[in-house]
């Protein structure tokens, strides 16, 4: 990995926990519905990245992320559950032929990142708003934050990823 691709990735880093933690936690909508952006900087990883950096990086973003929000170990479980299934989602829902070196992008194959994002989003969110609810005594009220905090997500990385990013591959 190239010194350029580490300040790419420590940047993204420091821009979605900011984001995340001065803006994004202060947005709730309809009282259950919270925007969780920096699930984004784990879908941005390339394609064929070395797994142990994905599942390192995500665990510590999931970490600083729960430092800021008083919540102890619960962003980083979810993040580090869902990096470790990355690489399987990849297989399935990419063609074989774009998986090594490509950044997953709306514009590298809009059906196939759209499919990405909302199964990696989907995960997150099941395990996050699970491990913090820690019963499933209000069953009910953690499967309408799951839905509604994931469509949210979806739609703001979609979005994310049309405005600021444009199509490209990692060399190397």
């Amino acid at each position: 990995m190239k010194a350029i691709d580490i300040i790419k990735d420590l940047s993204m880093f420091i821009i979605l926990v900011l984001l995340q933690a001065l803006v994004l936690n202060s947005i709730t909508l309809f009282g259950v519905a919270v925007p969780i952006l920096y699930i984004y900087f784990i879908i941005k990883q390339p394609l064929g990245r070395n797994r142990f950096y994905v599942i390192l990086s995500a665990f510590l973003i999931g970490l600083v992320i729960d430092m800021f929000l008083n919540t102890p170990g619960v962003n980083a479980a979810a993040t580090t559950i869902v990096a470790t299934l990355r690489s399987l989602l990849v297989y399935i829902l990419y063609p074989k032929n774009e998986i090594v070196g490509m950044v997953p992008s709306i514009r590298n194959g809009a059906l196939a990142f759209v499919k990405y994002t909302i199964v990696m989003v989907l995960l997150h969110q099941i395990f996050l708003f699970t491990i913090d609810a820690i019963t499933l005594f209000n069953l009910n009220h953690t499967l309408i934050r799951i839905a509604s905090s994931s469509a949210l997500t979806v739609i703001l990385i979609i979005a994310s990823d049309s405005l600021f990013f444009r199509k490209g591959r990692i060399s190397g």
